[in-house]
């Protein structure tokens, strides 16, 4: 196709929770409540994972991607992060049992299609949350005290090939749990040797 005939966006811009819609009497703060009020909603939860994440890891001004093969770039290292709750936003007979799901993606480039190589893991490092509560009166999705953290090298998961784990695997994976303050040195000295080269699949 033409490279003029691409629409490419721009770089989105930052916005208030007091900017305001128009013709709706709403403000992008209204929008966010109904949208992200239940941080135990499997996405919201997510999201808020990789904000916690990213906060560690001294990320500034970070913005996600939804459509990106990893959630969080620091120093050329790619880290994709998981997350898992005992508790969700339905009923539930027991607590869930921690599992981590989509390990393995399919890189996309909007103009080249998919990677014809499929699923692969696609970061150096993993990051694995956990949200420990157990019962909805304790339950604080804004504090760390309520969160465990786990990294996990690319390689290891490449040796198992699994598409998903769970926590006793993460466990023995990761050597023991990391505290949110520790994530970034630990980041860090997980990526070394763990080079992973995203070289595109199409030619140039």
């Amino acid at each position: 196709m033409d490279e003029e005939a691409w629409i490419v966006p721009p770089k989105a811009t930052d916005i208030d929770g007091s900017d305001p819609f128009v013709g709706v009497d709403a403000t992008v703060a209204d929008f966010w409540k109904f949208a992200l009020s239940d941080l135990r909603m499997n996405n919201a939860r997510g999201y808020l994972a990789e904000f916690l994440v990213a906060k560690a890891l001294g990320l500034q001004s970070v913005r996600r991607v939804e459509w990106d093969a990893y959630d969080l770039l620091l120093d050329g290292i790619r880290v994709e992060v998981k997350s898992s709750a005992y508790l969700q936003a339905w009923e539930q007979p027991r607590p869930s049992r921690i599992a981590f799901g989509g390990l393995q993606g399919t890189r996309y480039h909007p103009r080249h299609g998919y990677d014809p190589a499929g699923k692969q893991l696609n970061a150096n490092v993993y990051v694995f949350c956990v949200q420990t509560a157990k019962r909805h009166e304790d339950y604080n999705p804004l504090d760390l005290d309520q969160w465990s953290f786990y990294i996990v090298k690319r390689s290891a998961l490449q040796r198992l090939g699994y598409s998903s784990i769970g926590l006793d695997t993460v466990r023995t994976l990761s050597n023991g749990e990391t505290a949110w303050s520790d994530l970034r040195g630990a980041v860090l000295e997980a990526a070394q040797g763990e080079d992973f080269t995203d070289t595109p699949w199409w030619s140039e």
